[in-house]
């Protein structure tokens, strides 16, 4: 069966719980009163109202404002959360970029960690004793097989947790920006083999706030704006329809007037999108 990702009209609520806001206290009947007060649920709507497809050969370029939404879309993709809203249709092998630290246990071994990790990615026992070498070898950590993880550093964490979510390629492929960060020489490595898992897959979502990037690897835009879709279709357009959302903002807007407090702030997102 080929792969695909159908969404049509996804969305999700999670439920957020309220204390009731109390008058100032004496501190003991604060204390009280928080103990025995039961706080009040509400529905937080994070997503609603996304649609897209992707098919075989697709690259979907996911844009946005940080908050609008990405990552709880990417999140869903993975089959981490369940929308609850909508149909979702996906046909095809996953794997996610999002976090690198996703099942590790500080207290394992390197070797027990590489399990761990990828009996969470859905493989096999006898799978991952095959890939076991390799990985090691790629994120240069066979010389601490059976050194607790949590005596490694960040960056050695790093390498494990991507040689493990690459090891294997995937029809479908999900990423929240790209890999830039850690030791030059395993970034560069990593590059590489992202490129190449990129080309294999069938299908690649990509949320980044990186034009170049994006123009780049992908040939189709989702434009989420405060949890909802915006527009999709081809890149160069989402784009477009993306940068009439950000150059409205008020941070882009001082930016441009060169406004002393407020131009560093806008700074934040621009300087990749150009």
């Amino acid at each position: 069966m080929s792969a695909h990702i159908v969404a049509r009209d996804i969305g999700l609520q999670v439920p957020h719980f309220l204390q009731t806001e109390r008058l100032k206290q004496s501190l003991y009947s604060t204390l009280a009163t928080a103990a025995f007060t039961r706080s009040r649920r509400e529905w937080r709507t994070l997503l609603h109202g996304i649609s897209f497809e992707a098919r075989e050969g697709d690259r979907i370029a996911i844009m946005g404002r940080n908050g609008a939404g990405k990552t709880t879309l990417l999140r869903i993709l993975t089959g981490a959360f369940q929308p609850t809203h909508g149909v979702l249709d996906i046909q095809g092998s996953r794997q996610a970029l999002l976090n690198l630290g996703l099942g590790f246990n500080q207290e394992a071994t390197v070797r027990e960690n590489v399990f761990l990790r990828a009996i969470a990615m859905g493989m096999r026992a006898s799978q991952i004793q095959g890939l076991m070498g390799s990985i090691l070898d790629f994120a240069e950590l066979r010389d601490v097989l059976n050194h607790r993880l949590l005596t490694l550093s960040s960056g050695q964490r790093m390498r494990l947790g991507f040689a493990i979510s690459t090891a294997v390629q995937h029809d479908i492929m999900l990423l929240d920006e790209w890999l830039g960060a850690g030791d030059a020489a395993f970034v560069e490595k990593a590059r590489r083999r992202m490129t190449d898992r990129v080309e294999g897959s069938k299908i690649v979502v990509l949320a980044s706030h990186n034009f170049q990037l994006l123009r780049k690897v992908c040939n189709k835009g989702l434009v989420i704006d405060h949890g909802g879709s915006v527009y999709f279709g081809d890149l160069t357009s989402a784009i477009a329809e993306y940068k009439k959302i950000y150059q409205s903002d008020p941070l882009y807007i001082a930016r441009k007037t060169e406004d002393p407090i407020l131009s560093a702030h806008a700074n934040i997102e621009s300087n990749t999108q150009e």
